[in-house]
Parts: structure tokens; C-alpha cells; sequence
């Protein structure tokens, strides 16, 4: 019987001290409870996602003494721990110093082997062949099927002999790669145990996924499996990811026999009879991962951790009545005391009384710090300076002046609530103001530049507006047990209320139709493979039932809102002119999104200011339906 300690712990990217300080004090925990193996995450150490911090060569050498630590601390227990191996006689495809993504193993205080990843993932949030070198790499340049440099590791553990498999993350993501790491191990087996580290971040159902492989995987293999994954915020400067942890045993059937609490730090134990492939263990039940309570977790989660990581206590949030604002204000309620939230509502002459008096509900139900500051004066100020002050030609002396349009209206007053009240107010209050954008408007742009993009934070970028009523429901419902975002806020139509063209009062709104175009933006943005409107328009040539299908939307909508070809394709190329245009700069510019969802804006969204594109396939079939 092997006692095996899980180390699920929080791993702070950049702080190899403080990392190694944790697992220390894990080590020593799971020697006082006689524990024979304890597993930590994938880079536990010096963190993953750390951009160029990897080029530092002083780093390295850092992360190479806090790594001896952690082997002079393995006396009376193996430990497994994720590291960067540095290889200071060899370069990488960078001509810089050579680096592996590697799993250490350590017994008896000294180092037994060192396994490399053999699979890098270079997809969404990952760049692991811009830094390291990997085994698959090494196969090549020895000139050796990398068949041969996948061996398991040898232990004898209190007399007896084991066979592990040691793999890091996305070596058990192998089904689409030439090599299959488990299988190579598993031939050169027989195998007691596979052992996965990794630093996998959250995302909304992908547990439920991996579950379905790695369990697959334990059966085919007939060995047990257990997945450590670490906790804690990682980012790469426009994309935060949060790591739920989610520790998992899977026995030699498949069966998941202990899963670690998601989102929390934990040194879990388990004893794995191993000739019985783990089938002494009775099987569990794990959560779902992809529900409203788990996107609420994730969000409040990786909010919590990046206020604490950039040292804010303090914000300042911009509520204007409607449902973005209010679900942010009762996110962040949810996690700062009420009084170090201060909620400001900012009326122009365009703002009904419904919505600053549900602004002003939301501030008394949360118990929050409220002030009303207009912008009616300042804007006129602005409007009225930019109108009335003279252009001149030098060159000749002719003059002219600006005229102020009514759109251009729209972005002085959203301007002047982000660049001039909410940042100065924010800076006098002692904190940050949020961005309280959501991931709709984020894809066509529907939001002004250094107006309501602003903020030091966009925690609800990555969810889709139908997803941010889903949000309210559970915050009154589960979090509060109360109605804190009055009901009247949920159901009013959702406007910016920038003009008298968008009155709340009179049904007027955003000119977004949330209930379909949520689902044909997302099919741009997070299918795996990315749809165009060329697919859109041949889904909808072979009727609105299957583009429906293809989309997740209401069955029939699409008939509903189009009345034929025509007006369904002036839809589809206003918005994709806007999310491959305008709304590119945008984004490329906006705060840093809070990433749950299989693919965020900023580095796991790459994309550069292009033309927009029309495919010719896509030309073909619109003129086919045009012409019927």
C-alpha cells in the first residue's frame, strides 16, 4: 500500500521563495503522517505562466537553489515536484540558455530522475515552445525515437519496488499528438502508478472533460491514476486565469476514487493499494464544473485573488441601474467589506428616474458607500469647447470648427464617467474602478474607449450576457438569500441610456438582440474551430432549424427576429464587420479580462488589426440565397 500525500497548493507565479516555503511545510506534514510519496502541481516552484520572466537568467538560477531545497527535504518521503530543469551547457530554439518543463523526483535526500514534458501545448493561453525544449525536441536532435526517452521511474519504497509513470499536463492530453506518452509508459510497464502534474487552468465544464479522458485512460492503461493540479490566479498581462485545483484519483477501472476541493489549498491524503489498482477505494461523486455555481466560484475566486495580489481593498464601481453594472457591484459586495466599496451613479439628462432609482435600491440593498455626481455640466462644457473652439489652417489662415454629432455625444458622456469621475474618484478613495463590460459587448465593440472599457479589472468579460442574468439569479438567490439586485433591474431592457433613441422607459435598448446574437458571437469566439460567416450563412441555406442547432439558440428564434435572406445577412455582416474591425482595437486595449470560458479575450484570443474579410465561399452563398 502506497500513502500518498496530494499537495494542492497555491502556486504564486514569480515567487519561487514563497512557493518553496509552502512546500516545505507540506513535506514536513506528510512526514509526520507517515505519508510515502507527497505529489506537488506542474512548476509549483517558480509559477507557469510567467511571460519573459523565463529569459532571466538570475531567475533560474534561483528557481535551481529553491529546487535543492525541496530535495534535501526529501529524507523519509519521495517527493514529486514540478520545476524548471535548466540545461546551462545547451541553448533552446532562442539561442538562449536550454530549459525543460520537468518533473523531479526526489528520495533520501537526493535526486532520483527528472522526467521532461514530451508535449507542449502552443494553443489559447499556453506558449511553452517559445521557452522550453522538449523531450519530443530531444528525440530529435539525438537522432532516437522519443519512444526510447519515455521510461518510467524506478522507487523502492519501505523494501518494496514501484514502477511509476511521471507525466507533466499535456502529456495526458495526447489524442491529438503522434505520441501517446501513457502508452509508451504503459509498454514499457507494468506500471503501479501514473502520476500527472499540472498547472491546467479553470474552465467552465473542462473538468467534466477531463474526467472522461483521464478515466479512459486509467482503464485502458488498468493502472491508477492521480492528477495533481495546483490552485491561485496566473496571467499573461491581458488574460487572468484562475487554477481550481481539483486534485484527482482515478483507480485502474476508471472510477474516480478521491477528487481534492475545488478552489481551495489543501494536503489531501489517500491510500492507494496498488496491486489491487486502486479498487480498495469505494468511488465518489465529483461536482459539476460547468453550472452557475461554478462560474459564480471561478469569478469570485479569481477576483478575490487578484485584488489581493495587486494589494486593492478599495474600488469604485460605476452603477447605472442596469444589469452589468449591478451584478458587478454585488460580486465585488460579496467579497470586500461594504464600506470599502463606494457605488456611483453618474446621470446624464438621457438617464430615466426607473434607473437611478434601481441604482440607488442596489447601493441600501448591499449596504454599500453612494454618491450621485451628474455629468449633465461637464459634458455640455466639453461638447461646447469642442464646437466653438476655431480650427485654423496655418498655411492659409482659413478656419473652421468641429460639429459635435449626436454619437459623438455618446462617447464624451461615457468618457467622462470613466477618464474624469471614476478614475479621479477612485484615486481620491484609495482604490481601483471596475470594468463592467461583459464578454457581448467586448466582441462587437459596443462600448467607448477610455469610457466604459476602462478599469483595472474586467471581471465579467468573459461572460456572455445571458450568463450575467444567470449570475443575478444565483448572487440574490444562493449568495445573498435575498434580493439584493432589485428584480425591476433584471427585467428592464438592457440600453445604455446615452441618447432619448435608448430610453428604458420607452422599451428602447442596446441594439445587441442578446438572446441570438449571444450565441452566434460565441460561435466566432470559442468554437475550436472558428466560424465564419461563410458556415452561418451554408448552416442557414440548409435551414434556420439547423443553424439554431448548430448555434445552442431558442428554436425558432431565427425566423422570429429575420424576416428573410436579406435582413439575416445585413445582421450578420454589421457584426462581423464590427468584431474583426473597430471592435479589434478596442479589445486590444481593454483592462484585463477574468478568464472562464474555452477561450477569453487578450493572449488566448490572438488577433491583429486585419481588413475585415469576406471568404469567397461565403460571397457564393450569399449571392445563391439573394437570388432565390
Amino acid at each position: 500500500m502506497l500513502k500518498i500525500a496530494i499537495g494542492q497548493m497555491d502556486v504564486i507565479p514569480g515567487r519561487p521563495d514563497l512557493n518553496t516555503d509552502k512546500m516545505l511545510s507540506m513535506i514536513a506534514n506528510a512526514s509526520n503522517h507517515q505519508a510515502d510519496i507527497i505529489i506537488f502541481p506542474e512548476m509549483a516552484i517558480p509559477g507557469y505562466l510567467l511571460g519573459d520572466t523565463w529569459e532571466q537568467q538570475a531567475y533560474l538560477r534561483d528557481c535551481e537553489a529553491f529546487g535543492r531545497k525541496i530535495i534535501a527535504a526529501a529524507k523519509d518521503i519521495c517527493v514529486i515536484f514540478g520545476n524548471v530543469a535548466v540545461d546551462w551547457g545547451k541553448h533552446g530554439d532562442d539561442g538562449r540558455v536550454r530549459k525543460h518543463n520537468a518533473c523531479f523526483i526526489a528520495q533520501d535526500s537526493r535526486l532520483v530522475d527528472i522526467r521532461i514534458k514530451t508535449l507542449q501545448p502552443n494553443y489559447r493561453e499556453f506558449d511553452d515552445t517559445r521557452h522550453f525544449f522538449s523531450l519530443s525536441s530531444l528525440s530529435l536532435e539525438r537522432r532516437e525515437p522519443v519512444e526510447n526517452l519515455i521510461k518510467p521511474v524506478k522507487l523502492s519504497i519501505k523494501g518494496k519496488d514501484y514502477t511509476l509513470g511521471c507525466i507533466i499536463c499535456e502529456d495526458g492530453w495526447s489524442d491529438d499528438y503522434s505520441v501517446d506518452p501513457i502508452a509508451v509508459l504503459t509498454a514499457n510497464g507494468p506500471l503501479d502508478v501514473i502520476i500527472n502534474i499540472s498547472c491546467s487552468p479553470f474552465t467552465l465544464g473542462k473538468n467534466n472533460k477531463r474526467n472522461r479522458v483521464f478515466s479512459r485512460q486509467a482503464r485502458e492503461a488498468n493502472t491508477p491514476l492521480v492528477y495533481v493540479n495546483n490552485t491561485g490566479l496566473q496571467n499573461n498581462g491581458k488574460t487572468v486565469y484562475t487554477f481550481d485545483g481539483f486534485s484527482t484519483v482515478y483507480n485502474s477501472t476508471g472510477q474516480i476514487v478521491t477528487c481534492c476541493r475545488p478552489f481551495a489549498e489543501t494536503l489531501d491524503y489517500i491510500e492507494l493499494v496498488t496491486e489491487a489498482g486502486g479498487q480498495n477505494l469505494p468511488p465518489v461523486n465529483v461536482p459539476d464544473d460547468s453550472d452557475i455555481a461554478s462560474l459564480y466560484q471561478a469569478v469570485s475566486y479569481g477576483v478575490k485573488n487578484f485584488l489581493q495580489s495587486i494589494g486593492m481593498n478599495k474600488v469604485v464601481i460605476g452603477v447605472s441601474g442596469g444589469i452589468d453594472s449591478a451584478v458587478s457591484a454585488a460580486l465585488y459586495a460579496s467579497i470586500l467589506p461594504p464600506e470599502n466599496i463606494l457605488l456611483l451613479n453618474m446621470p446624464s439628462r438621457f438617464n430615466s428616474q426607473t434607473t437611478k432609482d434601481l441604482a440607488s435600491q442596489l447601493a441600501k440593498n448591499l449596504g454599500c458607500l453612494y454618491a450621485v455626481m451628474p455629468i449633465e455640466q461637464s459634458v455640455e462644457h466639453t461638447a461646447a469647447q469642442i464646437s466653438g473652439t476655431p480650427i485654423i489652417n496655418l498655411a492659409n489662415g482659413t478656419e473652421h470648427q468641429l460639429n459635435v454629432s449626436s454619437f459623438v455625444l455618446e462617447n464624451i458622456q461615457a468618457r467622462d464617467r470613466s477618464s474624469r469621475l471614476l478614475a479621479g474618484t477612485s484615486a481620491a478613495f484609495g482604490g481601483g474602478f471596475t470594468c463592467n463590460a461583459n464578454k457581448s459587448e467586448l466582441t462587437v465593440g459596443y462600448s467607448t474607449l477610455y469610457g466604459d472599457q476602462a478599469g483595472f479589472l474586467a471581471a465579467l468579460a468573459d461572460l456572455w450576457k445571458h450568463q450575467v442574468y444567470q449570475l443575478a439569479h444565483y448572487l440574490n438567490a444562493t449568495i445573498y438569500g435575498r434580493e439584493v439586485i432589485p428584480q425591476a433591474a433584471i427585467d428592464l431592457v438592457p440600453s445604455a441610456e446615452l441618447s432619448f433613441e435608448q430610453s428604458v422607459d420607452e422599451g428602447k435598448g442596446d441594439p445587441i438582440i442578446y438572446s441570438y446574437h449571444d450565441y452566434l458571437f460565441r460561435a466566432f469566439t470559442e468554437y475550436w474551430n472558428r466560424v465564419t460567416p461563410a458556415d452561418i450563412l451554408d448552416w442557414y441555406s440548409q435551414g434556420t432549424d439547423v443553424l439554431e442547432q448548430k448555434l445552442g439558440c431558442q428554436t425558432g428564434l431565427i425566423q422570429q427576429l429575420f424576416s428573410g435572406p436579406r435582413p439575416f445577412i445585413d445582421d450578420l455582416e454589421r457584426w462581423w464587420r464590427h468584431y474583426t474591425g473597430m471592435a479589434v482595437a478596442k479589445r486590444i486595449q481593454a483592462p484585463p479580462v477574468l478568464a472562464v470560458s474555452r477561450r477569453a479575450y487578450g493572449f488566448d484570443h490572438r488577433e491583429a488589426q486585419n481588413n475585415v474579410y469576406f471568404t469567397q465561399e461565403y460571397l457564393r452563398i450569399k449571392q445563391l440565397l439573394l437570388s432565390q
